[in-house]
């Protein structure tokens, strides 16, 4: 069954675009778009978002046994208690910097009221020497410059280390709650709803509620874009340009990460999100019907001829075999999920999308009653603007990374973040898609996305994270009314990061198609990792598992992956000082936790105070 040849079934709709040929909606770069004027998990999210506690007993001896692999190759030994090894690249200055603010982010008071005492700090101080104590504490420790020159001597001192850079310009509107949540109804509810409220039948889960409109509720190390308008999402677009550019310019291996709903109005992400999960559902529904309930989801397989006699005999009416053409079903006569999603592939009437299935009449009806011109072009606009982001990326030799979001915007960026991965990953890794391993459901998307670049012949690329919405996640299930999506606990949560890294690993050595990006501060994961390519034979030099942590943490991890030639980077955030002032306020809350379980750093960062100061190392300077 090949997917990628899969026959629009559709045509009586009149449907007259294809999603998949998104880059043809867009084949130059937009000047602009605008057509108008228990043991708590934690969550981090740019690069970890696990929030998890480094272990102190941190002897990562992975020597294993030689084993053949064509040639014999070394296996990787990497002990990080080598202080002098994890901070040749940090001055004295540095390392009694680092240990001052993971100091201060313990004490919950200045967490709490860090934002009311930056305040107040500024009006005493003066603007000047305000920016200037934050240079020599919270934003010199997490903020790399602010602009692409200031950034660039420590980019390139980490570089020399073997440490690369996801660049991430941290800038972000401070807004009270109330101007976000105003922001967050205006964007994410359609014309037909205001006009009609009631009438659309839409599942609570994927509409906008206002006592979680300000989307920043609970997160402490995601960044949150509200929309205002589509002069504004240009504006992001060309912010994303510039640190691709800059990524490119820095490295010939860069990373750079983006945000869909910086890039359009999320009432579109919502609205797909319901349609994509109504139609697993309706799928899910089937397939238990038939005897399949419990089994692995791409074991799956509906027979057509069944399906076509349970939806008879639940009166609806229609050819339903006529969905799907006989290349198709081929000899066997059956269907798997990811036959049954290309369903919704080949439309371009953008709103055409937006379509589920009715049981009682065997028909797809539109999920709104209407949709206005500006929403189309709104939602056109938004695939767009990922497409010149996209197209740029490969021009520049840039790894685009898509950012993960709250459950009911995720399944639409996944779905479009996978079409940009069918166009543009053909001969190389460009697109990273991000995987939230704190949910449930998250082995099934990255297994079925797996099989999906297996049968379609394109390059995988996969950003594990643990997830960075735990919290608000959790409290919007209890109070709207559906299932938590979160897993029950934190080891969970663990166990379902190894499952889904060992899946994609074993990709990675059966097919050396696969890339993954393992986004974690958790030393037990990366003492895994190393461990399975160690047993499948995979070498730092094959240059398909990186790893990722934000700039200013967990250096002990990072510097010494970098020195034994692993890929690794650091999220490097930058802009001026008062405009990352939420940045910093997310950092300083996500390492209140953070700092006060990982006294293994803070006891590494003062074995190596002191033995600079014991072996006359104490005005020890980079090379």
């Amino acid at each position: 069954m090949s997917y990628a040849k899969a026959v629009p079934v559709f045509a009586r709709a009149g449907l007259d675009v294809n999603l998949r040929n998104i880059s043809a909606v867009s084949s130059r770069r937009l000047g602009s778009t605008v057509a108008s004027t228990q043991r708590n998990q934690s969550s981090e999210e740019s690069t970890d978002i696990d929030g998890a506690v480094p272990k102190t007993d941190v002897h990562a001896d992975l020597i294993q046994q030689s084993r053949k692999h064509g040639t014999s190759k070394n296996k990787i030994s990497i002990d990080f208690n080598q202080t002098k090894e994890a901070y040749k690249s940090k001055d004295t200055g540095e390392l009694l910097r680092s240990l001052l603010v993971f100091k201060l982010c313990s004490y919950d008071l200045l967490v709490d009221k860090n934002k009311e005492i930056m305040d107040l700090s500024k009006k005493i101080l003066g603007q000047k020497t305000f920016e200037r104590l934050m240079k020599m504490t919270f934003y010199g420790q997490f903020v790399a410059g602010e602009d692409h020159q200031a950034i660039k001597p420590l980019v390139r001192k980490n570089q020399a280390y073997g440490v690369g850079a996801v660049l991430d310009y941290s800038v972000e509107e401070d807004l009270t709650k109330e101007e976000a949540e105003n922001k967050e109804m205006e964007s994410c509810v359609s014309a037909a709803e205001r006009e009609s409220p009631g009438e659309n039948q839409r599942e609570n889960k994927y509409k906008a509620h206002r006592q979680f409109g300000d989307r920043r509720g609970g997160v402490t190390g995601a960044r949150t874009y509200f929309y205002a308008d589509e002069a504004k999402c240009d504006q992001h677009m060309e912010t994303f340009l510039k640190c691709i550019k800059a990524s490119g310019g820095s490295s010939e291996d860069g990373f750079s990460a983006i945000k869909m709903t910086a890039l359009g109005r999320p009432q579109f992400l919502l609205q797909f999100s319901e349609v994509l999960v109504k139609w697993r559902c309706f799928f899910n529904f089937l397939a238990a019907k038939q005897g399949m309930e419990g089994v692995e989801v791409l074991e799956q397989k509906l027979d057509l001829g069944k399906l076509q006699a349970y939806l008879e005999k639940l009166g609806a009416k229609g050819d339903f075999q006529s969905w799907f053409t006989g290349e198709k079903i081929g000899s066997s006569g059956t269907i798997d999920l990811l036959d049954w999603n290309s369903l919704i592939d080949d439309r371009t009437r953008i709103s055409n999308l937006l379509v589920v299935p009715n049981l009682e009449t065997g028909q797809l009806e539109p999920l709104l009653n209407k949709f206005t011109e500006e929403e189309e072009e709104q939602m056109k606009r938004m695939l767009q603007r990922m497409d010149v982001l996209a197209k740029h990326a490969m021009e520049n030799k840039v790894r685009l990374m898509v950012d993960a979001e709250q459950t009911y915007f995720q399944p639409a960026i996944s779905r479009l973040t996978l079409e940009m991965q069918r166009i543009f990953n053909r001969e190389s890794p460009v697109i990273f898609n991000t995987y939230q391993c704190y949910l449930k459901e998250a082995f099934d998307n990255v297994s079925m996305d797996v099989e999906l670049s297996r049968r379609d012949g394109w390059y995988f690329g996969a950003k594990l994270v643990r997830g960075a919405y735990m919290y608000q996640e959790r409290s919007r299930a209890a109070e709207i009314g559906y299932e938590d999506p979160i897993n029950p606990d934190y080891e969970s949560t663990n166990q379902m990061y190894h499952k889904c890294l060992d899946y994609v690993l074993e990709e990675i050595g059966n097919s050396r198609t696969a890339n993954v990006m393992v986004a974690s501060h958790n030393l037990d994961t990366v003492k895994f990792t190393l461990r399975r390519m160690n047993e499948l034979d995979l070498v730092p030099t094959d240059k398909k598992v990186y790893f990722g942590q934000l700039l200013g943490m967990c250096d002990q991890i990072s510097f010494p992956l970098g020195q034994a030639g692993f890929p690794v980077y650091k999220y490097v955030p930058y802009g001026p000082v008062n405009e990352v002032i939420p940045y910093l306020v997310r950092r300083a809350q996500e390492n209140r936790g953070f700092m006060k379980g990982a006294q293994g750093e803070r006891d590494l960062l003062w074995k190596e105070l002191i033995r600079r100061m014991t072996s006359g190392e104490v005005f020890y300077t980079p090379a």
